[in-house]
């Protein structure tokens, strides 16, 4: 059995640009509904010393990591011990840097890719060169307070889609890029990572639930999402790849809302809401949602469906927008 937590996975303390110790930080996250941070100082991780105490006395869990804070780019190693340089890595061969990460036992993830570069923040929009995508474990495509309606955010979804189409799996998170500070009034964004019930080791589960696209997305409630194929019992959910032997048969895709996650932490102004399939064959299907009625399924043709990802939206602060929305599942031909 899977539970899924809400994570926040980049944040800095003062051991680089902000605000709060360590310590301080994950009380603070902890208070606002978090279950497990990811601490992701620039360039530096000589808060790790920190983490058993913050750990103790917050009692979230912490993952450790470090964000590479370069001229072309920012990347996140995940889930790393150690330090891992980035000094030697140009802006041609981050493949290099990519596998630096790896070999540390880290996710490389690309941290807000459209955020404004100079003068505004030097080296933050990513002009790094990757050559196979399929070595970047993750994708930042929400970043910073109520992330649906910035532009940067959009173009950073539309990339990630574009990969999708392209054959590669990649994960899409979000990460607020937390420097400690308060968001007033502005909609929180929170990545759930599905996790096994019995995980002893959460730095280890993290990192596995975010290489196998265990991700969901949201601004309030919690999406999920299966997959029942017509011609097969097994049920598949966020990040797995479903074998087909037949294309010429449909798949009954249930979505559910968990509306009681994080309570008083969100709130969704009184509006229609609904439920989108996306697929690399467009948008597939679409439904009415409320909190009355919290499940909808839908049969969708599996011809030329690589990919398939629920998506919400509704209405915060008065702006209709995306609210939350899932990592695909994938199908391919196969035994």
């Amino acid at each position: 059995m899977r539970k899924w937590i809400p994570c926040e996975l980049h944040t800095h303390t003062v051991n680089s640009d902000g605000e709060l110790t360590l310590t301080e930080l994950a009380k603070k996250a902890r208070d606002m509904g978090f279950s497990c941070i990811a601490l992701t100082d620039h360039n530096t991780i000589s808060g790790h010393w920190e983490r058993d105490k913050a750990q103790a006395e917050s009692g979230i869990d912490i993952v450790r990591g470090l964000e590479w804070t370069t001229f072309y780019g920012h990347m996140v190693a995940m889930g790393i011990d150690k330090y891992v340089d980035w000094r030697e890595i140009g802006p041609k061969d981050i493949d290099r840097g990519i596998a630096n990460i790896h070999q540390a036992g880290g996710l490389a993830g690309v941290a807000h890719p459209f955020c404004m570069g100079s003068p505004m923040c030097t080296g933050c929009y990513w002009s790094y060169e990757i050559k196979d995508w399929s070595k970047v474990d993750y994708i930042e495509v929400w970043s910073e307070p109520f992330p649906s309606i910035e532009a940067k955010n959009i173009r950073a979804f539309r990339l990630w889609t574009d990969l999708l189409n392209q054959g590669y799996r990649l994960t899409a998170v979000s990460g607020r890029d937390w420097h400690g500070g308060d968001c007033g009034s502005d909609p929180v964004s929170v990545t759930y990572l599905g996790i096994e019930e019995d995980a002893k080791d959460m730095e280890k589960a993290v990192k596995e639930a975010i290489a196998g696209g265990r991700a969901s997305l949201t601004m309030g409630p919690l999406l999920l999402m299966q997959a029942e194929l017509e011609k097969d019992s097994s049920l598949y959910a966020l990040g797995d790849i479903a074998y087909i032997k037949c294309r010429n048969q449909k798949a009954k895709v249930t979505v559910n809302i968990d509306y009681s996650v994080r309570k008083d932490k969100w709130s969704l102004d009184d509006a229609d809401m609904s439920i989108a399939l996306f697929g690399n064959v467009g948008k597939l299907c679409e439904g009415k949602i409320s909190r009355e009625r919290s499940e909808i399924s839908f049969e969708v043709p599996l011809e030329n469906l690589k990919w398939v990802r629920a998506e919400l939206y509704g209405r915060m602060k008065n702006i209709d927008t995306m609210i939350a929305f899932t990592n695909p599942i994938y199908f391919e031909e196969g035994a």
